[in-house]
């Protein structure tokens, strides 16, 4: 993310957009603020904990094999958020939003923080919730409204000039890699629970009752 990058040009007429639509709408700048307050550390990690203790006495009730695979993979997940980003930031040290030169501290704001976190915290913990909603209409409403609030975080923080527009995106990016991960060790554990069931299926079911079947 230098000056001379071949995306900064086009990160900066998006900043600018979104710079004039803040300036013709201010009364929208406090709720926008509230939005970057769900990438607090504080406000998006207590949800992921609460789902991955939900969902981990949820699949040891019933019994799952390897009910702990998806919610110790979102933690994992979770805990390298903030080592990737701090490393990256250290790495690029990027400007603020419509600034020249990085600050004398040597922060960078590239990728953003908070998109990262709000989107690795809500993310994990609808993939994690999702087998547990019985209905097909509850899965897609979790996750389409999921997707609309991290939607809405990396706006609001382009909105109260916190970050660039590539600072947002590529936490997305970062976060998706990462949710991915989390997303196979469900897959990982729905296997195993399939062929569980199919194992205790096939042991539970008598010879005897196919002759009984052909004899009558």
């Amino acid at each position: 993310m230098t000056s001379g990058g071949a995306l900064v040009g086009t990160d900066g007429r998006v900043l600018r957009v979104f710079r004039r639509a803040a300036a013709a709408h201010p009364g929208w700048t406090t709720t926008a603020h509230y939005l970057c307050k769900l990438g607090n550390i504080q406000a998006a990690v207590p949800v992921l904990l609460a789902a991955v203790c939900l969902t981990a006495w949820l699949g040891r009730r019933a019994a799952l094999p390897r009910w702990w695979l998806p919610p110790l993979a979102a933690a994992l997940a979770m805990a390298v958020v903030p080592v990737v980003v701090s490393l990256v930031k250290s790495a690029v040290v990027r400007p603020a939003p419509g600034r020249i030169h990085p600050r004398a501290d040597g922060y960078g704001y590239f990728p953003s923080g908070h998109t990262a976190t709000s989107a690795m915290a809500f993310g994990a913990a609808t993939l994690l919730v999702l087998p547990f909603v019985r209905r097909v209409a509850g899965r897609i409403a979790l996750a389409a409204a999921t997707a609309l609030l991290l939607l809405a975080v990396g706006a609001a923080l382009v909105w109260c000039d916190y970050h660039w527009p590539l600072d947002v995106l590529a936490s997305w990016a970062l976060t998706l890699t990462l949710l991915s991960a989390v997303a196979a060790a469900r897959l990982l554990s729905e296997r195993a629970a399939a062929a569980a069931n199919c194992s205790s299926g096939s042991r539970g079911s008598d010879p005897r009752d196919s002759d009984r079947a052909s004899a009558g």
